[in-house]
């Protein structure tokens, strides 16, 4: 039962607090893009690479193409809502999402705590 409910809570993602936003923020404003929505929208094997990208990052930076019949934020929540990620930020054609990894082997980020 606890290690069902363990697993469980790693799929829920976490609320951010504004504090934690603006850190992350911050964190993105020097990145350049990781992904890319293009004309074919986000088909499994796009959110399947989003997934490996965020999963290795744990914070993406990802831009939507012109050919792309989504907006930045209608991919952003999609793909946040497919990733179990938070919105961090959407401005033009770009947004941030964020997802604690799982892996051992990636420098976690440290957020600030309230």
């Amino acid at each position: 039962m606890l290690v069902w409910l363990y697993e469980r809570c790693k799929e829920i993602p976490m609320a951010l607090t504004k504090k934690q936003i603006k850190q992350l923020r911050a964190m993105a404003n020097s990145l350049k893009p990781l992904f890319y929505v293009g004309k074919n929208d986000l088909t499994e094997s796009a959110v399947n690479q989003a997934d490996e990208t965020i999963e290795k990052h744990e914070l993406i930076k990802c831009a939507v193409q012109d050919g792309s019949g989504l907006t930045a934020k209608e991919a952003a929540a999609e793909l946040a809502e497919q990733l179990n990620a938070e919105v961090v930020q959407s401005i033009g054609n770009r947004f941030v999402l964020f997802r604690r990894s799982r892996r051992d082997d990636v420098e976690h980020i440290r957020l600030v705590r309230e």
